[in-house]
């Protein structure tokens, strides 16, 4: 076999079993969080199993589109670079598809989070009108209203 071949099996073997340890990594630690953002066991369960499945694919599928190599390879150290270039490659992949979840779903839960406080506080209606403190003036859209006979409605004129 020649050095490409020997990079490929190399590109392979390290991709997959990096594939294979992220998702399980992820998706064992990713369960409390995914439990908090949807408040609800069975459905944190089924979003981790379908997440684990997208990346699965997702990954997988960009290790063996990214196999190919155009150029000749004919030392090892040349082999050796075109593998770190692809491994490289793969874990920035690995990174920003777990970056694009763990954001998706933050923002997933801070809806949920304010939809609940939404729900469980509404807006109460006033009671009554606090007295007004002696010596204090009113304060009416203009600025202080002036005290005295002035201050305050007006009261009704007598009919004649």
């Amino acid at each position: 076999m020649d050095v490409k071949v020997w990079m490929y099996l190399a590109y392979l073997a390290v991709s997959v079993g990096l594939t294979v340890w992220v998702a399980r990594t992820l998706s064992r630690n990713g369960l409390v969080f995914l439990e908090d953002v949807f408040a609800d066991k069975r459905l944190a369960d089924a979003v981790n199993r379908l997440l684990v499945v997208g990346f699965y694919l997702l990954n997988l599928g960009y290790v063996t589109v990214a196999m190919k190599e155009a150029d000749p390879v004919r030392t090892t150290s040349e082999a050796l670079e075109q593998l770190s270039m692809k491994v490289g490659l793969v874990l920035l992949v690995l990174g920003a598809l777990h970056f694009f979840n763990v954001f998706a779903l933050g923002r997933y839960r801070r809806g949920r989070l304010r939809q609940q406080q939404a729900a469980g506080h509404p807006p109460l209606a006033p009671v009554g009108h606090l007295p007004a403190q002696p010596g204090s003036r009113l304060v009416g859209p203009a600025g202080p209203m002036p005290a005295g006979p002035t201050a305050g409605p007006k009261p009704p004129v007598p009919p004649r």
